[in-house]
């Protein structure tokens, strides 16, 4: 399982994740605290809070390189003081 955390910051953004998502042969969940959804889902993804980083999880047995551009643009960058 592989796990990356995102920031989507509008509509067109989540279009873009959704319609890359939508071409990956595995399942894509999106969470943030407790609640996830369907990475594959446009009306999921826009009930989920903007304001915040959201994590990604998919188990890929391959690559899926627009997959991964698309992630790689919405990376978010956090600053975890522990």
């Amino acid at each position: 399982m592989q796990e990356k955390r995102i920031k989507l910051n509008s509509v067109a953004d989540i279009k873009m994740f959704v319609r890359a998502a939508e071409n990956c042969p595995f399942e894509i969940d999106v969470c943030y605290n407790h609640v996830c959804v369907d990475g594959k889902s446009f009306l999921g993804l826009m009930g989920m809070d903007l304001n915040q980083i959201l994590r990604v999880q998919y188990d890929s047995e391959g690559e899926n390189a627009e997959f991964e551009k698309v992630l790689a643009k919405f990376a978010a960058q956090t600053h975890d003081a522990a």
